[in-house]
């Protein structure tokens, strides 16, 4: 962590993105922070929470009928897997409503803090909590699981070379009729070639008092399909102002590659929903079911 100079943070013309709507321009952070940088962190996602409900919903789903409890008073419903899942910010609303999640992330600092905001929260939520520190490049899971979760972009931080084994992970350890719900930016190539470089500034939603900024700088790499972001973000209280700077690699997601991944890896695409963000760049939410028939046309979610 380092602190940026003025010029950084020199003012930017804020970009067409709606930071009110439920998706980033691939602007999400894989990387592990320190705790000064948490407050950046939340700054960055803690707005951008509907995508926590959808996935509330996809889980209900996979019970039946969207039923509002399990079947038998304190029973645990899932069990769900949250990959990356970075301090809590699916993990923790699944316990609270309910569903015994394991939390997989690389970085025991984020999940020391996902331990403790299930804590405060109470006994009820933080005993439906496991969370386990692992890699995903190296992930081993011990249990099955109703619903597995790549949320957040998460699979855009996985080496390419390395996500055909974790997508066979993933598909032997669900249940009979669970499923596999990962999101990922996709963008256009020709979109690539000729602006490598981008940057979006936008305001953090708040209301608190607190005037927050971030201006987020995009370095696409097309030989290696990667991107360097680095994040530049001011807030401004009435009694401290902070500056912080964060940067993290992603890979590129080409669609057809993982698609075939997917089936390689006996992963059925059941679902498929597109949200524009731009004329060049679009969100993208697949939910896919382990075996099934093959050749079925994808349903809109």
């Amino acid at each position: 962590m380092q602190t940026p100079s003025g010029a950084a943070l020199a003012p930017v013309l804020p970009s067409r993105y709606d930071p009110h709507t439920d998706a980033l321009p691939g602007l999400e952070s894989v990387a592990p922070w320190g705790e000064e940088a948490g407050w950046l962190f939340d700054a960055l996602l803690g707005p951008h929470s509907a995508d926590i409900v959808r996935y509330l919903d996809l889980a209900r789903a996979g019970e039946g009928g969207g039923r509002e409890s399990s079947g038998r008073a304190g029973e645990a419903r899932g069990p769900v897997l949250d990959l990356g899942s970075g301090a809590g910010r699916l993990a923790v609303p699944f316990a609270r409503h309910g569903f015994a999640v394991e939390a997989v992330d690389r970085d025991p600092a984020a999940l020391a803090r996902l331990d403790a905001w299930a804590r405060r929260i109470g006994p009820q939520v933080a005993r439906l909590v496991l969370t386990t520190r692992a890699d995903l490049t190296d992930l081993r899971l011990q249990r099955s699981y109703r619903l597995a979760l790549l949320a957040g972009s998460m699979v855009s931080a996985v080496p390419p070379r390395s996500r055909p084994a974790l997508l066979r992970e993933i598909a032997t350890h669900l249940d009979t009729g669970g499923a596999l719900a990962l999101d990922y930016t996709s963008h256009l190539r020709h979109g690539l070639v000729a602006e490598p470089r981008r940057t979006w500034a936008f305001q953090v939603p708040r209301f608190d008092g607190i005037d927050e900024w971030v201006v987020a700088r995009q370095v696409f790499d097309l030989p290696t399909m990667s991107e360097r972001i680095t994040y530049y973000a001011a807030r401004t209280g009435k009694l401290a102002a902070e500056r912080a700077v964060l940067t993290t690699d992603k890979w590129i997601v080409d669609p057809e590659r993982l698609a075939a991944e997917l089936r390689s890896a006996g992963l059925r695409i059941e679902g498929r929903r597109r949200l524009r963000i731009d004329e060049r760049t679009e969100s993208v939410l697949l939910i896919c079911r382990a075996g099934g028939p093959r050749g079925t046309m994808p349903a809109k979610v």
